[in-house]
């Protein structure tokens, strides 16, 4: 087998559907076009064709099919595309013929986006925005992830790159040819400018740094569900979700660990989470554990909602914390001067002005709508960016300059996977389905 082998997969929804779409990429594309339809169709125009499995003659299909020779296709190779009827039957039919041919294999998951990668026809920040465009389940997902896959940051993180070339361009003249009369004066001079010019692409990276992240919009924006037991946290935090997602009940300690639901409210993605009742005194061992989590989860939280004594709650200044009187209807429950909201799960007052407060918040604190979001990998590279930026900006030596955009140059190139590690790549394709 070649090691550019020409894979092929069904890239459309599973049958059966009205239309069945099977991607071919590789050097053998077009054999293999040839093969089943008898001829190359004209380039990049629908054609119909009969298809017939060439081991037999045997008629597979009457279809259109497309051939798209490289390398302007998405994978930077020859491509073809067979639109076939969606039935399981036809599909497998056409599958197993393809599999027939000398050259060609099966695609893995991710295999087709992969190789648009490695051919240059998409970057790792492009192929990243595709796989979140593949998950997105709200609109805001959709927005940022398309923004993403569509190039907003590969083409801010192409303009850096460029000014961090310029800049070491004109370092490199003052040290390799300080004594020619038209790159400065000696080698102990930086470039005039070239202070402000480093800080100004500092600031506009660091203002990109400073942008909401993409794992609360991935993830969810995170609200965990905190006071002692009994204070009804398990009852609002089925009616948030809307489902009988956890168990009620008057015994304390009713829940052990932490229990999460993700749901969108009004467009906003939400990942609620209900922990175990806070107390010191009464908890048995297994409880006990539980205390432990939902400390653990109220840390990690992107809000607490708090619904024990007032001012008891577990709140930090980089959780913010809403106090909420959880019982508006109970006579007996202990009231609290001056809560968020007031509620009542059991006769809805309340609920829905919480749910409008937890979108309002959410949507402050997350991406605005198509706006490209940094995750967690691109963060880092961007701030080693920032920092040798910065650092150069501030240095006075050339050659320390100098070394600090080179490794400014090395992050942005991780950044883009210029420079990458294979274990990288594998996890982020391994995210597509077979035929993407």
């Amino acid at each position: 087998m070649s090691d550019n082998p020409t894979i092929f997969a069904l890239s459309s929804g599973a049958p059966p559907a009205g239309i069945a779409v099977v991607r071919i990429s590789g050097p053998d594309a077009g054999t293999a076009l040839s093969a089943l339809a008898g001829s190359l169709p004209p380039p990049r125009r629908a054609t119909f064709r009969r298809l017939v499995d060439p081991a037999d003659g045997a008629l597979l299909d009457a279809t259109m099919v497309l051939w798209l020779p490289g390398p302007h296709t998405a994978t930077g190779e020859d491509s073809a595309e067979l639109h076939l009827h969606g039935g399981r039957a036809v599909v497998q039919a056409v599958l197993a013929a393809l599999g027939r041919l000398p050259g060609l294999r099966a695609a893995q998951a991710g295999e087709f986006t992969r190789r648009a990668f490695l051919n240059g026809r998409i970057d790792l920040n492009e192929a990243e925005g595709l796989a979140d465009l593949l998950s997105a389940e709200t609109e805001l997902q959709r927005r940022s992830a398309l923004a993403m896959a569509d190039g907003a940051l590969s083409r801010r993180v192409e303009e850096w790159r460029q000014g961090v070339l310029m800049l070491s361009a004109q370092l490199e003249a003052l040290l390799d040819f300080s004594d020619e009369d038209d790159v400065g004066e000696g080698a102990a001079l930086l470039p005039p400018g070239f202070a402000d010019q480093a800080a100004t692409q500092a600031a506009q990276i660091g203002a990109w740094l400073a942008r909401p992240r993409a794992e609360p919009l991935r993830e969810g924006f995170r609200v965990v569900l905190a006071g002692p037991p009994n204070a009804g946290k398990s009852t609002l935090f089925n009616a948030l979700v809307e489902a009988e997602a956890a168990i009620t009940a008057a015994e304390p300690g009713t829940t052990r660990d932490v229990l999460t639901r993700s749901v969108a409210i009004d467009g906003v993605p939400f990942t609620f989470a209900d922990t175990a009742g806070l107390r010191d005194e009464g908890a048995g061992e297994i409880e006990r554990i539980g205390i432990a989590r939902a400390r653990a989860e109220a840390a990690r939280a992107d809000l607490i909602l708090w619904l024990g004594p007032e001012g008891a709650g577990p709140a930090g200044d980089a959780v913010p914390l809403w106090e909420l009187s959880a019982r508006a209807d109970d006579p007996v429950a202990p009231a609290k001067a001056a809560p968020r909201h007031r509620l009542s799960v059991h006769t809805g007052e309340g609920l829905d002005a919480l749910r409008r407060d937890l979108v309002a918040h959410a949507r402050a604190t997350l991406p605005a709508p198509g706006e490209a979001a940094l995750n967690a990998r691109q963060h880092a590279f961007l701030s080693q960016v920032h920092n040798s930026l910065a650092a150069a900006g501030r240095e006075r030596d050339p050659l320390l300059a100098a070394e600090h955009l080179r490794l400014a140059r090395r992050a942005l190139d991780g950044l883009t996977g210029r420079a990458g590690t294979e274990d990288m790549l594998d996890a982020l394709f391994g995210r597509f389905c077979i035929g993407k």
